[in-house]
């Protein structure tokens, strides 16, 4: 049976990330791994991805989203391998037809910050609202919405995926996540890194830039994949285990230049690994933030996208101005100003526990 969306326009939006030792929360990787404790940091920015629904033809489903050509299909006959399939996979979910999915994002298009697991994240909570889901007895809970989102975009997927975006959509704030897998009774445990007001005094610690060229994650995802499943790299990505570790350890006790160098380590290993993973302006900005005395990663799976500096706020201070100059090369890049986020999902119709 479908459910025709015909009330109040229901509008719910959570933030993007970014984020070191990523590709662990993907289970192909943290059950070999379990015996390391495998974990991955994120912190949830300032940039939210917002979704709203409201009433159209009855049947169908339509979906507009900024950087992509606005689509509509019945809801028995939309693509889940379209650009914008997962959004419609969604709907397929909770049978929501007569729906407009209107998504309106403040960061850049597939810039590696998890907008489409934010995307997600904030649509299942919309679509939860909207199909009457839940009521004040059973409230939907974080976890739930998480491993919901996750599953949809796992299942129309053609590579594995991880869960760190989802989390940090959801959950907000500063965090390390350890991976349990589903033979635990969490998948995932949280771990706060910083709370208030210290997650508001990193965003001094931090640059964001956007190298004005969007990426596939999948693709250079698929080759860590392949890589590991063929029983190469192994101790490489033991070695990222490590240094995720001690990039928290120091992060812990606010040592940023320990942190940095962990956070270099890291990246390396990974460059080693795809060459690629770096484009030609993300070479010349890792090499400036090392010249700074700060780490440089970039986020997600890389290949475009964006990249993020982590220092002493001196250094970082310092390293801005140079990063500015050299995004100048590029028309469509630039730095990104948004500090941390605190808050994570919200919904204007729903509420859930924690």
């Amino acid at each position: 049976m479908n459910h025709s969306y015909s009330g109040q326009i229901i509008r719910a939006s959570a933030p993007c990330r970014v984020d070191m030792g990523g590709t662990l929360d993907i289970s192909t990787f943290y059950f070999p791994l379990q015996y390391l404790n495998p974990c991955t940091f994120n912190a949830a920015l300032g940039m939210r991805t917002q979704v709203s629904l409201h009433s159209y033809k009855k049947g169908w489903v339509k979906v507009s989203s900024k950087g992509f050509e606005s689509v509509e299909f019945t809801i028995d006959n939309a693509p889940f391998n379209h650009p914008l399939g997962l959004m419609f996979a969604i709907a397929a979910y909770f049978r929501l037809a007569g729906v407009h999915i209107q998504i309106d994002s403040s960061s850049p298009p597939r810039s590696a910050l998890g907008g489409s697991s934010s995307a997600a994240a904030a649509l299942v909570t919309a679509c939860y609202a909207a199909s009457g889901k839940q009521n004040e007895s059973a409230p939907v809970s974080r976890e739930q919405i998480v491993l919901l989102a996750h599953g949809l975009e796992q299942s129309v997927a053609t590579v594995p995926c991880g869960m760190q975006d989802h989390l940090a959509a959801v959950y907000g704030g500063i965090n390390v996540w350890f991976w349990n897998g589903c033979g635990k009774n969490k998948i995932f445990r949280q771990q706060p890194v910083f709370f208030k007001p210290a997650n508001t005094a990193f965003q001094d610690n931090i640059l964001i830039a956007y190298c004005g060229a969007t990426h596939e994650s999948k693709d250079i995802n698929s080759r860590w994949v392949k890589q590991f499943v063929s029983g190469n790299c192994r101790n490489q990505w033991k070695e990222i285990v490590f240094c995720t570790q001690s990039f928290v350890d120091a992060l812990l006790k606010e040592n940023y230049k320990e942190a940095s160098r962990w956070m270099n380590r890291e990246r390396n290993i990974r460059c080693d690994l795809t060459p690629d993973v770096l484009d030609d302006m993300g070479k010349k900005l890792v090499d400036e933030a090392v010249e700074a005395g700060c780490g440089a990663r970039f986020t997600g799976a890389g290949g475009g996208g964006c990249l993020w500096a982590l220092g002493t706020a001196e250094n970082i201070s310092r390293l801005k101005g140079k990063w500015k100059t050299i995004l100048s090369e590029r028309n469509t890049a630039c730095l990104l100003n948004e500090g941390i986020d605190e808050d994570g999902l919200w919904c204007s119709h729903l509420s859930f526990d924690q």
